[in-house]
């Protein structure tokens, strides 16, 4: 057989864009598909909390040994992950006080980071529509920030657009809204090639084949011709993860094997799926899934 009859038609590829000296996007098949010489690789980003509190998982705090972001990111740049993720999981509360420090943050810590940088809001739209423009202004490079929706792009979008970021779009697990909020954001002046899809995956088991449903439904759109649904995909399987019980809680008996390689193994089952569905990022939390996940992308299984 032929390298032509593994081939299928492809009437537009995934839009192509650049983070620092990274390669984003540009693909004609999904990942592991070699005979269709896809010309990029998924990117694999490691994130760390701005602050380490008591929600973050004990296993977590017990592999990083750090207790600080500082401490993290020193430790992080030395992984084999291709990008660092910062999540601002700040409370309402902390918000107002913390901006100033934040800027510092962004000034005096990250212009030191040798990796390119995810900037992430808070989850909360109050939150967001504060943070993710100081985020955008203060940033020391270009950076992804991370993320606009339907009820903040109208905000969120122009300012990331001012300062040439690549901006996450989160819709909730349909195709039909995400190429929506692609299309209302592009009226509002970002670049297509700015922009990253979040569908919103639930991960592994909460909601695992749902999300690698509806990505490949994105995909498989793009590559029939649809412009407005070719941009990369980003997956934020380390948050999922680790909100279920097996990859956070040491309680369960002992068939259920090791804790330290059960709670790694949540997140590679859902990052391994999700870049087989055509996510171009996958943003995970424990380094032992990146070197994971890395081996994997490259033919060397290393758990």
């Amino acid at each position: 057989m032929n390298k032509s009859d593994l081939s299928f038609d492809i009437k537009e590829k995934i839009r192509e864009t650049k983070l620092g000296d990274l390669k984003i996007g540009g693909n004609t098949a999904r990942s592991f598909m070699r005979e269709n010489e896809n010309n990029t690789r998924p990117l694999i980003a490691i994130e760390l909390p701005y602050i380490v509190d008591k929600s973050y998982p004990e296993i977590l705090k017990e592999i990083w040994r750090c207790s600080s972001v500082e401490q993290m990111i020193q430790t992080a740049q030395e992984t084999d992950a291709d990008i660092i993720s910062i999540k601002f999981n700040l409370t309402e509360e902390e918000t107002d006080n913390r901006l100033k420090e934040i800027k510092c943050f962004l000034k005096n810590v990250l212009s030191s980071v040798n990796k390119p940088l995810i900037l992430r809001g808070a989850n909360n739209d109050a939150l967001d529509l504060k943070l993710l423009p100081l985020l955008s202004e203060y940033a020391p490079k270009q950076c992804i920030i991370s993320f606009a929706q339907e009820s903040t792009y109208e905000q969120i979008v122009p300012v990331v657009a001012k300062y040439n970021h690549l901006l996450v779009l989160r819709s909730p697990i349909d195709i039909n809204l995400a190429k929506e909020l692609n299309i209302l954001s592009i009226d509002k002046g970002i670049e297509p090639e700015k922009i990253l899809i979040d569908p919103d995956m639930g991960g592994l088991g909460y909601g695992l084949d749902y999300g690698y449903s509806i990505i490949e439904k994105i995909r498989q759109a793009a590559f029939d011709g649809d412009t407005m649904l070719n941009m990369p995909i980003i997956a934020f399987i380390g948050e999922e993860s680790y909100r279920a019980k097996e990859a956070k809680s040491d309680t369960f008996n002992s068939q259920w094997g090791d804790y330290k390689e059960r709670s790694a193994m949540w997140e590679i089952a859902g990052a391994s799926a999700m870049i087989s569905a055509g996510a171009d990022i996958v943003v995970l939390w424990n380094p032992q899934s990146v070197k994971a996940i890395k081996s994997l992308l490259t033919g060397e299984i290393c758990l």
